[in-house]
């Protein structure tokens, strides 16, 4: 996030939401919403934010077998081939 572009008063957005809201999609950044000059929200478009979203869930899900192998909690691949059918 570039905070001297990408940071707006909450009252610009009162004043002009659909413009705030095209800027997230032009540039594909979030924009921080602040009141009295501190942070508040974060707007940021659907897109970005389902982007975000899924790319949280894929590395969540990495740390989780990470943590599961380091556990020793895994099955050889004959076992899982019987599992799936394969």
């Amino acid at each position: 996030m570039k905070f001297s572009e990408d940071v707006v008063p909450l009252s610009d957005l009162k004043i002009n939401p659909g413009k705030v809201v095209s800027r997230t999609k032009e540039t594909h950044r979030p924009i921080l919403l602040t009141s009295r000059g501190r942070g508040v929200a974060v707007v940021q478009s659907l897109e970005e934010y389902e982007k975000a979203a899924e790319e949280l869930g894929f590395l969540r899900a990495v740390y989780q077998g990470l943590e599961e192998a380091r556990d020793g909690n895994t099955v050889s691949l004959e076992d899982a081939k019987k599992s799936l059918g394969i």
